[in-house]
């Protein structure tokens, strides 16, 4: 038991969905995974452990954005071993071939500041997926048939930003969309040697304008949920 999870010791897989919203982490255990517990709801934060085509798996709201991110993706890997995080969530599209329902997988996450930035000093590092999630994520997209894309995304710490300069400059760079998590999430992987990934539905879209009702940014992003468990036990 930590600080922000109630998880008694062995409560918690090594693998662990990371939903920002704890609703869709209840939608996401109830629809996808077999004998579901509930392992923690301290502050409303909700998290389930189950089992998926017989392996055990977490799935554990994280909040929004980096620093909530960060205090339980520290806790989950500090306190309780997990080894494979990955966020799945939902996502701002910023290119123009990019639609909605789409699905991105982040090979690479850009940002200005996150609870990591400050031990890097001078340095611009630069967060990554890890090679084996990614690859397994994409096989599985294409055999699902799911339109996919992969590159890189920026992870903003703000949600109603005022910068249609960077937004201009990003979509100039190539980043297929804008979320709020996976940029600190593979900082915190690569620093503790875990593996990291970040599987995104597009939920709206910057230049259209275009967006989901808010029911189907909770409940209707099953493609992401099963792209990323075959993912994390492709090897299994």
């Amino acid at each position: 038991m930590t600080i922000h999870i109630g998880a008694k010791e062995g409560d918690i897989a090594e693998t662990v969905l990371m939903p920002g919203d704890p609703y869709r982490a209840k939608w996401a255990a109830e629809t996808f995974l077999t004998d579901v517990k509930l392992v923690n709801e301290v502050r409303g934060m909700l998290g389930f452990t189950g089992h998926w085509n017989g392996h055990r798996v977490t799935i554990q709201g994280s909040g929004m954005g980096m620093p909530s991110l960060s205090i339980y993706a520290n806790e989950l890997i500090s306190n309780y071993g997990a080894q494979t995080l990955i966020r799945i969530g939902s996502c701002g599209g910023m290119q123009p071939y990019v639609g909605i329902r789409d699905v991105i997988i982040a090979m690479t996450a850009t940002t200005i500041t996150s609870p990591s930035a400050g031990i890097f000093r001078e340095v611009n590092y630069a967060p990554c997926a890890d090679w084996s999630l990614l690859r397994a994520a994409v096989d599985a997209a294409h055999a699902k048939g799911t339109k996919t894309h992969v590159g890189g995304i920026y992870s903003s710490d703000v949600f109603y930003a005022e910068r249609p300069d960077l937004d201009e400059q990003m979509v100039r760079h190539g980043i297929l969309g804008v979320e709020m998590e996976a940029a600190e999430l593979y900082t915190l992987a690569a620093r503790h040697k875990r593996r990291a990934l970040a599987v995104l539905t597009v939920s709206d879209h910057l230049q259209t304008g275009e967006a989901l009702p808010a029911a189907d940014r909770e409940q209707s992003f099953g493609d992401m949920v099963e792209i990323a468990l075959q993912a994390a036990f492709a090897d299994a």
